[in-house]
């Protein structure tokens, strides 16, 4: 497979847990959430233009997280001109975004931004249900 997501080739990042059978690199998971992604887990606001073409359209910080639990590493947030945070992974130095497809051909900057955490994204209830919604999917497909 293609693969178009930032940091595909930017070094080897392996699974420091071996919960989901199957999974041992960003790239495993990408192909494993290209199937479970869907407008249920894509954030509210963002909902009706979420399309299977697009399928990581609004999945950001739900797959942020998850991805931080398999490999471990730190989340960071890239602001947003309408104020929200564009979240992606840095594992031992590799910097990864499953979900900067839905950009298209812009370009983000992946240095120097704020490292983001789960207890102030999930203190949205709805956020931390789509994360454990997709958390599920991916146990019931590699669990």
């Amino acid at each position: 497979m293609d693969y178009a997501y930032y940091g595909w080739n930017h070094g080897k990042v392996l699974a420091a847990a071996n919960e989901y059978e199957g999974i041992k690199t960003p790239q495993d998971l990408y192909d494993a959430l290209s199937d479970i992604w869907c407008e249920a887990t894509c954030a509210p606001r963002l909902r009706g233009q979420w399309s299977r073409e697009n399928r990581t359209l609004g999945q950001c910080s739900v797959t942020a997280f998850l991805a931080q639990d398999i490999f471990g590493g730190k989340v960071y947030g890239i602001l947003l001109p309408e104020g929200n945070y564009h979240c992606y992974n840095v594992v031992d130095g590799c910097v990864f975004d499953l979900t900067s497809e839905q950009f298209g051909e812009k370009t983000l900057n992946y240095e120097n931004n704020p490292e983001q955490f789960r207890e102030n994204h999930f203190a949205k209830e709805e956020k931390r249900q789509r994360y454990l919604y997709l958390k599920d999917a991916l146990r019931r497909r590699n669990g």
